[in-house]
C-alpha cells in the first residue's frame, strides 16, 4: 500500500476529535474556538473555520450560560463540563456539543425575519434570546439535538463538505 492509499483510506474512514472543557474556567470558550481551528486546519477544512468557530463558540457559550446538570448527573462541588466532538466523514462535518443538561434547547423554527428585510430592522425589534441558535442554523447546512444517556444532551450543527476539494489527507 502506498502512502496516498493510506491517505485516501484515512480520508476515506474519517476522523474524530473530543475536548473536554470544565464551565468554570474563564476560558472555556476560547479554548473551545482555539481547538476549532486547530482541528480544522489539520482536517485541511480551513475554509469552514470561521463559521465553524462561531457555531461551537455560540454553542459552549449556551451551555456556560444556560445549562444545570441534571441530578443524575451533578455532585455536590463537582465541576460541570462540557465535551465538543469533531467528527469529519466523507461528505460532513459534524460538531457535537455536550452538555449535562437534558433540557431540550430552544431551536429557532425558521427565520424570525426574512433574510432580505433583516437590515431594515433595528436590534431592538429582535429577540432577546435565541440569537445565537439562530446564528448556529444560518452557518450550518443543519442542526440538532440527541439526549444522552443517563442524562444530559449533545446538540449538533452539520456542514456538508460537497464540492470541497480537500480529501482531508495530510
Amino acid at each position: 500500500m502506498t502512502s496516498k492509499d493510506g491517505a485516501a483510506l484515512v480520508a476515506a474512514a474519517g476522523r474524530f476529535r473530543a475536548l473536554t472543557l470544565y464551565i468554570d474556567s474563564p476560558d472555556t470558550v476560547r479554548a473551545a474556538r482555539d481547538m476549532t481551528r486547530a482541528t480544522l486546519s489539520d482536517w485541511h477544512l480551513d475554509r469552514l473555520a470561521e463559521d465553524a468557530q462561531l457555531v461551537v463558540s455560540e454553542l459552549v457559550g449556551n451551555v456556560v450560560t444556560h445549562a444545570v446538570p441534571d441530578d443524575c448527573l451533578s455532585q455536590p462541588g463537582g465541576a460541570r463540563r462540557v465535551d465538543v466532538l469533531y467528527k469529519m466523514w466523507p461528505k460532513y462535518l459534524f460538531l457535537g456539543v455536550v452538555d449535562e443538561d437534558s433540557t431540550p434547547p430552544d431551536l429557532p423554527m425558521g427565520g424570525l425575519v426574512c433574510p432580505e428585510l433583516a437590515d431594515d430592522f433595528s436590534e431592538s425589534v429582535l429577540p432577546d434570546t435565541g440569537r445565537g441558535l439562530l446564528i448556529v442554523q444560518r452557518l450550518a447546512d443543519s442542526v440538532w439535538w440527541s439526549r444522552a444517556e443517563p442524562g444530559g444532551k449533545t446538540v449538533w450543527a452539520r456542514f456538508d463538505l460537497d464540492g470541497d476539494s480537500s480529501d482531508g489527507s495530510p
